[in-house]
């Protein structure tokens, strides 16, 4: 059964304020309330809220070692040096590899090359393998983008090769900064630029964007690798407030408009050519499929692969011939369905091992091994599994003679702590509040387990164990009228600190309702507020099927949701996104 979610109610704005607000941008109070909610307070600050602008972007040379690393990245190209682009094998690191390399090669700078590392026999960051292999091919550079903050031996190493190193990073920083050229991380203690919740691909973007400015290269040239990083800042989950809302506003525009050749062929696999693409978009469909390529295993005896599966979504996003693109992007396809076949049967694997575990499940934690599993879906299945138990959740395989695995969290709790406690067991661990990734050797498997659980069942808040859905505010159903449906998309992108906003209507009745889906999973309703007519608005509750007999039999609901649209045929129409039904009994 599918655990009751606490609707919660947030706070109202001032009424003054959000009366005030309402009239001087003549919106409707509801909508001014949201503002209000984000914390915009002015008519200023809603205009520039309404319509960002690139002249927002900050001047990348407030970011500490900007300077040096444009030089670095001058003096390269001035004397013909071999570069070569490192980044990360998931979305945020293919994709911003193929931004810098892409910048390089339009500015006329051939001599580079880019390297993806393997997620099975490399792992996450920098590896000695890549060194020795840049070594051997004559490269002096190395820019190292969404990894490298702790990379501190590694860097060490380069340099006894002559190899320079740039670091664009946005993670964490460690004790001891690596000694690069430069180190690009706005979380770095003494930075002091004015936004650090950039993504990798992001903090890449600022390399270009410094360099372009330096050297007095049109904008626009910058301007048209924003498809990248908003894929990026989708993908990765960082926060679309600031200067990410400006970056994610414009990527959004260039991806539906004239997006790069391989983005355009994931984008019409997807089936997503035919209308507005969003940020959920990105999150549930393009990004999951460049991540397919770094997710699945490469075989390594085979001498026509590439060097790593991530290699091809770089491959992907910098191809120039349409033809080539769609048969890069057809194979990344083939991967992602191998993907999604591994994932769905490791998934159904581990809900069989919990539920035949009453002490598993009795745990305010999950921690669940086996060394089948493969590494490239384990961050998946643990994000699986939280959709059934809402609890933290470690889900470790095993790699190269290590436990190896990925960490996931429910919000509220710190995880990255909880991991960090462990700290003694692992042999390396890394990642954020809500998801690590870890290693440890096998013999310690039960003792982390012992005392994950041990440190979550101490720290965790019991209400953070219950499914919570966050509501803007209560409206009724009349209150959504075109006019409020166009204003309401102003506040797009939505995403992490600009989420869709959440609306609640009580006494509800349904007609017409239906499940729908290969197993039925899905409910789809015409929803209504009777004592308020010619109010009828078409519903979809995903993975919501239990409510199906009740509102069939006529009995009111309340509801809370989104308000999206439904584009079919070229007709496009309101619909609401149902995120939970509550029987009027």
């Amino acid at each position: 059964m599918p655990i009751e979610k606490r609707w919660v109610i947030k706070p109202q704005g001032d009424k003054e304020i959000v009366e005030s607000l309402a009239v001087s941008m003549r919106i409707p109070n509801e909508l001014a309330n949201l503002l209000v909610q984000r914390g915009i307070t002015t008519s200023n600050e809603a205009a520039r809220f309404f319509n960002p602008k690139l002249s927002d972007l900050h001047d990348p040379f407030l970011m500490k070692d900007m300077d040096k690393a444009v030089e670095r990245v001058d003096e390269a190209i001035r004397n013909g040096e071999k570069i070569m682009v490192y980044g990360d094998y998931d979305v945020d690191g293919t994709t911003a590899v193929a931004l810098v390399y892409t910048f390089l090669r339009q500015i006329g700078h051939n001599n580079l090359t880019f390297y993806i590392p393997d997620r099975y026999t490399e792992g996450y960051g920098v590896s000695i393998k890549s060194i020795d292999i840049a070594a051997k091919q004559g490269v002096t550079l190395v820019i190292a983008l969404d990894c490298g903050i702790k990379a501190v031996e590694k860097v060490e190493y380069a340099k006894q090769k002559g190899i320079d190193f740039i670091i664009c990073d946005h993670h964490l920083p460690g004790d001891e900064i690596p000694a690069a050229v430069a180190v690009l991380d706005p979380k770095v203690e003494d930075c002091h630029y004015p936004f650090d919740e950039l993504s990798g691909c992001g903090v890449g973007f600022k390399l270009v964007q410094g360099y372009a400015q330096k050297k007095n290269i049109d904008f626009r040239k910058v301007e048209k690798l924003l498809d990248l990083v908003v894929v990026s800042t989708a993908a990765d989950i960082v926060p679309l407030t600031g200067e990410n809302r400006v970056l994610a506003y414009y990527g959004l525009k260039m991806l539906n408009e004239n997006p790069r050749k391989g983005l355009k062929s994931i984008i019409k696999i997807c089936g997503l050519d035919k209308h507005q693409i969003t940020i959920d978009d990105i999150v549930f469909k393009i990004g999951p499929r460049i991540n397919a390529a770094g997710r699945m295993a490469v075989d390594h005896n085979d001498e026509n692969s590439a060097p790593s599966g991530g290699h091809a979504a770089v491959n992907l996003l910098i191809e120039r011939d349409e033809d080539a693109a769609a048969h890069f992007g057809n194979d990344i396809e083939s991967s992602n369905q191998k993907r999604k076949d591994i994932d769905r049967s490791v998934t159904l694997e581990a809900h069989e091992i919990i539920e035949n575990n009453p002490e598993m499940k009795a745990h305010k934690s999950t921690v669940i091994y086996n060394p089948k599993w493969v590494k490239g879906i384990v961050g998946i299945v643990a994000s699986r599994l939280i959709e059934t138990y809402y609890k933290p959740t470690v889900v470790l395989t095993m790699s190269n003679g290590l436990a190896t695995g990925s960490a996931r969290s429910v919000p509220g709790f710190d995880l990255y702590q909880a991991v960090e406690s462990c700290a003694d067991l692992l042999e390396n661990f890394g990642g954020h509040m809500y998801a690590a990734g870890l290693t440890m050797k096998p013999e310690n498997i039960e003792e982390f387990t012992r005392r994950f659980h041990a440190y979550v069942e101490e720290h965790i808040d019991p209400a953070l164990l219950v499914p919570q859905v966050d509501i803007d505010a209560e409206i009724s159903f009349s209150t959504i009228t075109p006019s409020f449906r166009a204003t309401l998309s102003r506040f797009q992108p939505f995403g992490p600190g600009n989420s869709a906003p959440i609306f609640a209507s009580r006494g509800v009745c349904g007609y017409d309702a239906k499940l729908v889906g290969a197993e039925q999973e899905h409910l789809r309703v015409d929803l209504t507020q009777q004592q308020k007519p010619n109010t009828q608005i078409a519903a979809i509750a995903f993975q919501q099927p239990e409510h199906y007999g009740w509102i069939k039999a006529g009995g009111a609901v309340d509801v809370c949701y989104a308000i999206a649209e439904n584009h079919f045929r070229g007709v496009v129409t309101p619909q609401l996104r149902v995120k939970d039904i509550k029987p009027v009994r």
